[in-house]
């Protein structure tokens, strides 16, 4: 509650960052950040520090921009590496995600070499009410449509069916992964390519020893906001509600960009 929010997941998610970083502190390490396009801890973490709560704060999931990104099928891909490097994880669960991820590449890798034949596959697509195919095509283009899925494929491509078997208790997760990456993918690189270019800003430190309420270029508003909060980078004065583009650009031109 002194933080903004009355919800227990969101002061659990706090408390376990707080713990984090007091571990950090103690050991003299960088402190542990996560980004907006990292995880929703990230996201509930930068909204209260930099939008402020005139309510209880919860965290719902169209507070994140990049939804895309946070989804449940790669929340291991996205923290377990970092956990691994605070201690967290133990060895074997960093070797199981890699497992998982050489597993997903091999597929992938797969579908994009391999060609799907007219007369062998066909059948398959007329019953699933898929359009035939007139000539070869990658089996990553059948997969990217939505009646199409890995397994019903699998049936038709005994070397599929193979490549598969290989994966063990990892099969589904394995399966899962490939499919979404390539059924999603361009909304996928369109949400990372905005991710990144944002990620940009934040590297764009604004000093302490600013003072906003000086600056003519300006609004009255951002001047006290700016002032109230004092955001660590353009990247988060961005984000506080009441700042413009037009401040923005004031800003960028002090840092000599």
């Amino acid at each position: 509650q002194i933080n903004g929010t009355t919800g227990y997941e969101e002061a659990g998610a706090q408390g376990l960052v707080a713990g984090i970083n007091a571990h950090l502190k103690g050991k003299e390490k960088t402190e542990f950040v996560l980004n907006r396009d990292q995880a929703y801890i990230g996201v509930l973490i930068d909204d209260l520090v930099t939008k402020g709560v005139d309510e209880p704060y919860r965290m719902f999931t169209s507070r994140a921009e990049y939804r895309i990104l946070l989804r449940q099928d790669n929340a291991d891909e996205r923290l377990t590496q970092q956990s691994f490097d605070m201690g967290l994880a133990r060895e074997e669960r960093l070797k199981a995600l890699e497992k998982k991820q050489t597993g997903t590449r091999k597929v992938i890798d797969f579908l994009e070499s391999q060609p799907a034949i007219p007369e062998e596959i066909n059948g398959l697509m007329e019953e699933l009410g898929s359009s035939p195919i007139r000539q070869k095509v990658k089996i990553k283009d059948l997969v990217a449509r939505p009646q199409v899925t890995i397994n019903s494929i699998a049936g038709k491509i005994p070397a599929l069916g193979k490549l598969l078997k290989e994966f063990d208790e990892w099969q589904a997760e394995i399966i899962e992964g490939a499919e979404i990456l390539i059924k999603y993918s361009g909304y996928i690189d369109r949400e990372r390519a905005i991710a990144d270019k944002i990620k940009r800003l934040e590297y764009l430190k604004l000093p302490e020893w600013l003072k906003y309420d000086e600056i003519m270029g300006l609004t009255m508003e951002a001047r006290q906001k700016l002032s109230a909060i004092r955001p660590e980078s353009i990247a988060k004065a961005s984000r506080i509600p009441g700042i413009s583009p037009a401040d923005i650009s004031v800003l960028l031109v002090m840092l000599g960009r």
